[in-house]
């Protein structure tokens, strides 16, 4: 079977597939990568119910042995007792340097199971089969891996990338509505940083993309490739985010500061967190004279269109936030050198640059605004 996208680096590079029903050739794509007949499933709680058996028995037809272990689902995972003792698991399996580890489940599987690869017997490989749209799209690509500390999010962790990575469309099935338009947000900055026609097409067929009939599944599996290829371009450019590569965290810097506040505790989903925070991105950087205005309301207008939220919730859990507790969070963004945020701001729709000349009264501005909205 032919690869969708290849993430070339040398010797290291690795196919993505996408494709609806892969999940049954899993033993045949995964052959060409495998040192031994032998892997160590990682996966969660909601998804080993789904395909945990039925991957298994997939490989088992083809004589490749399956061992596993199931952390608890959501964001609160990724953490150094959930790290520690998914390792512990693979030592107990007698896992060696040249077993191969399976990430089976959505962002914070891929982000535990990579990270415990890449420091398990000073490392090992791994494979992502990502089940959810916001791991198809962004987190199982580029090799990012890592788990969340106190001061916040992915703040401890490795560059280590996956072998291969196997996207089932058909595991999307099984998603919630509001899971399924978390990772619709990860497509959008796809877009939003440099495919204008892109942000054009998603405009007239994101809604379509996010229904289950088969021009749906046609124009996600669209939507899917486009992502991929977007980011495997940007990887294969900059792979430890030196440079272009921190353009691929448009509205996070923001939107990870809200899900600290959040607590990880599924109030607010990191796609959630997202599109308000690259609205933020686009509200600042018209604050600051760059971005049209029309720009900024067509972005507001099409993630409210889809149902993604915009501003803060105003039903269930909304943290006491104010502007100080913010900025303290983004103080700690993994892209802040010499003590200054290096933020993702656009001069349009598909024009984003990097930049950490950003006045403090026009963030805190827009950080008021998102807050009292």
């Amino acid at each position: 079977m032919n690869a969708d996208i290849t993430v070339d680096l040398g010797q290291r590079s690795y196919n993505i597939y996408v494709g609806y029903g892969l999940l049954p050739q899993a033993a045949e794509l995964f052959a060409p990568v495998l040192k031994q007949r032998r892997v160590f499933i990682v996966t969660d709680s909601n998804v080993a119910p789904l395909y945990l058996n039925s991957l298994t028995e997939y490989l088992q037809a083809a004589e490749i042995q399956a061992n596993n272990v199931i952390v608890p689902a959501g964001e609160a995972s990724k953490n150094f007792n959930q790290l520690t003792r998914v390792l512990d698991a693979m030592l107990a399996a007698k896992c060696e340097r040249s077993t191969m580890i399976v990430a089976l489940g959505g962002g914070v599987v891929g982000d535990l199971a990579g990270f415990a690869s890449s420091i398990l017997l000073r490392g090992a490989d791994f494979i992502q089969v990502p089940t959810t749209l916001l791991a198809q799209v962004d987190s199982s690509v580029g090799g990012k891996t890592g788990i969340n500390m106190n001061a916040g999010k992915n703040l401890v962790g490795t560059f280590h990338q996956p072998r291969l990575v196997l996207a089932d469309t058909s595991t999307l099935l099984t998603l919630k509505k509001r899971e399924l338009l978390s990772g619709y947000s990860e497509i959008a900055k796809y877009a939003l940083l440099g495919d204008a026609e892109f942000w054009a097409w998603l405009e007239k067929n994101g809604s379509t993309a996010m229904e289950n009939t088969e021009m749906g599944r046609a124009a996600l599996r669209q939507c899917i490739i486009a992502s991929c290829n977007a980011k495997a371009g940007i990887v294969a450019a900059d792979e430890k985010e030196n440079g272009v590569r921190a353009k691929l965290n448009l509205g996070h810097t923001f939107g990870h500061a809200l899900e600290a506040e959040f607590g990880y505790d599924g109030g607010l989903l990191h796609g959630e967190g997202v599109s308000m925070g690259i609205v933020m991105a686009f509200d600042l950087s018209v604050r600051m004279g760059l971005c049209p205005a029309m720009d900024l309301n067509r972005v507001r207008t099409h993630f409210t269109n889809m149902g993604l939220p915009t501003t803060l919730p105003k039903n269930g859990y909304r943290p006491a936030l104010t502007s100080d507790k913010l900025m303290m969070h983004m103080a700690h963004d993994k892209k802040t050198k010499d003590g200054a945020i290096t933020f993702v701001l656009v001069r349009g729709i598909g024009k984003a640059f990097l930049s950490t000349d950003v006045p403090t009264d026009c963030l805190r501005e827009t950080l008021d605004a998102t807050l009292t909205a």
